[in-house]
C-alpha cells in the first residue's frame, strides 16, 4: 500500500509528488513549519504562482494540516538534474517576523486587544477558547515588540496560549482535557501488539519547583513602610506531587504587570505548569501519519501510552509532532508528549482537573467572584 503524500496547493496549482517532506507542529513554538523536496531530471519552469510570500495550504488526503505561506524556494541545477526545496510556515510566521502596531488601551477586553495586534497584519479569523477573560486596566505595546511577543504577553496574562489551527484560524485559549484519547501507543516486552518503532522517556528535576509565589505590584515592598493597600498582592501555588515526596524547591517571581491577586495566581500557576512540563517528555516514532481514530496526528490530542519496559500506563498530552517522508525511513511521524492536564490550566478554571488542589480551585473561584 502506497503511503499518503502531502499536497501543496497554491494559487489553484497542486502537487503531491515529492521525494521528501516534513510538516512540524509544536504548541510551544510559534509558526509551524514545513519543507518539501523534489528531484527531477527535467523541469521547464516554475509555475508562475510558486513564489516566496505566496499563500498556500497543505493537505494530507482530505485533511488540511497547515495554512500559511512560502518563505523560501531553492532551485539547484546540476548534471544530475533539478533539485527543488520549498520552505514555509503557518500564519504565525507573519506575527513572528513583523513588529506589532503601537497599542495603548484602557479597560480593554482580550478580544479588543487581539484585534488591535493582529488585524493590521491581515489576521481576521480568531477565536477565544476560554470560560472567561480579564479586562486589562492598561495595555501599552511599545514599538519594536513583535506581534507574536505582544500576543503572547496578553494571552499568558489571562492564563491562555495562542496558536493557529490548520485552517488558519488564530486560537487563544487552552487544550480540551476532556477529549477522549485518539489512540494507544503500545510497547510490550514480548512484542505482541507493539505499534511504536521507538519510544524514549525523559524525566528531570531541573527547573522543577514545588512551590511558586508571584509578587504583584508593590508586593516586594511590604516592609518598606509604604503600605498602599496592595503591599501583600501575591499568588502562590504548589506542586502536590513533589510535596508528597518531601521535595522542597521554592521559586519567587516578581511580576509588576500583575494587577490583582487573581492575575498573580494565574501567573504562578503558569510558571508551575511550565516547570512540570520540563519534568517529563515522551518521544515516540510511529509508522504512518494517522492516529487510531483515523485523524492525522495533531498537537492538542490526548494519547494513551502503555510501555512495560518504561513502567508507564496512562494518558499523555501530544505537545508536538512531525509528519515526515524520507527515502531511508519511509512514511512516519515523530510524537513528543508531555504530562496530561499540566499545561494552560486556566482556560476553563471552574472545572477541577487532576493536579488542582482544593485550595487552588477555591482561590481561583474567589478571585473571579464565584462561590
Amino acid at each position: 500500500m502506497q503511503a499518503e503524500s502531502i499536497t501543496l496547493a497554491i494559487g489553484g496549482v497542486v502537487n503531491n509528488k515529492w521525494d521528501g517532506w516534513s510538516v512540524d507542529s509544536d504548541m510551544l513554538t510559534p509558526a509551524d513549519g514545513f519543507q518539501l523536496e523534489l528531484f527531477t531530471q527535467s523541469l521547464e519552469q516554475f509555475p508562475e504562482v510558486l513564489k516566496e510570500g505566496s499563500p498556500c495550504t497543505l493537505m494530507l488526503g482530505s485533511d488540511r494540516v497547515l495554512s500559511g505561506s512560502i518563505d523560501e524556494i531553492e532551485h539547484d541545477i546540476s548534471r544530475r538534474g533539478h533539485s527543488i526545496r520549498i520552505v514555509g510556515r503557518d500564519r504565525a510566521g507573519l506575527l513572528v517576523d513583523c513588529s506589532a502596531p503601537f497599542v495603548s488601551l484602557r479597560e480593554a477586553s482580550l478580544s479588543q486587544i487581539i484585534e488591535q495586534i493582529v488585524k493590521p497584519l491581515g489576521i481576521t479569523q480568531y477565536e477565544i477558547r476560554a470560560a472567561a477573560a480579564k479586562t486589562r486596566r492598561l495595555v501599552q505595546i511599545e514599538p519594536g515588540q513583535s506581534a507574536w511577543e505582544a500576543l503572547l504577553e496578553v494571552a499568558t496574562a489571562n492564563g491562555l496560549w495562542p496558536w493557529f489551527e490548520p485552517d488558519g484560524t488564530l486560537i487563544v485559549g487552552g487544550p480540551d482535557y476532556d477529549a477522549a484519547p485518539v489512540g494507544t501507543l503500545v510497547l510490550r516486552r514480548d512484542g505482541i501488539g507493539n505499534n511504536v518503532t521507538r519510544l524514549s522517556i525523559r524525566r528531570s528535576i531541573a527547573n522543577r519547583y514545588s512551590q511558586v509565589t508571584v509578587l504583584g505590584q508593590h508586593g516586594q515592598y511590604a516592609d518598606d513602610g509604604l503600605d498602599t493597600g496592595r503591599s501583600h498582592l501575591s499568588g502562590a501555588v504548589q506542586d502536590d506531587a513533589l510535596a508528597r515526596r518531601g521535595i522542597f524547591r521554592p521559586l519567587v517571581v516578581i511580576d509588576s504587570a500583575a494587577q490583582d491577586t487573581n492575575m498573580a495566581t494565574t501567573r504562578a500557576r503558569k510558571v508551575l505548569a511550565d516547570s512540570r512540563l520540563d519534568g517529563f517528555e515522551a518521544r515516540a516514532i510511529v509508522q504512518g501519519y494517522r492516529a487510531a481514530n483515523g485523524k492525522p496526528w495533531t498537537p492538542g490530542q490526548r494519547v494513551q501510552i502503555r510501555s512495560e519496559p518504561h513502567g508507564i500506563d496512562g494518558v499523555y498530552f501530544l505537545m508536538a509532532r512531525t509528519l515526515r517522508l524520507t527515502r531511508a525511513g519511509g512514511a512516519f511521524t515523530e510524537l513528543r508528549l508531555r504530562e496530561d492536564k499540566a499545561w494552560v490550566l486556566d482556560a476553563n478554571p471552574g472545572k477541577k482537573r487532576k493536579g488542582d488542589s482544593d485550595e487552588e480551585l477555591r482561590v481561583m473561584r474567589k478571585a473571579r467572584g464565584e462561590t
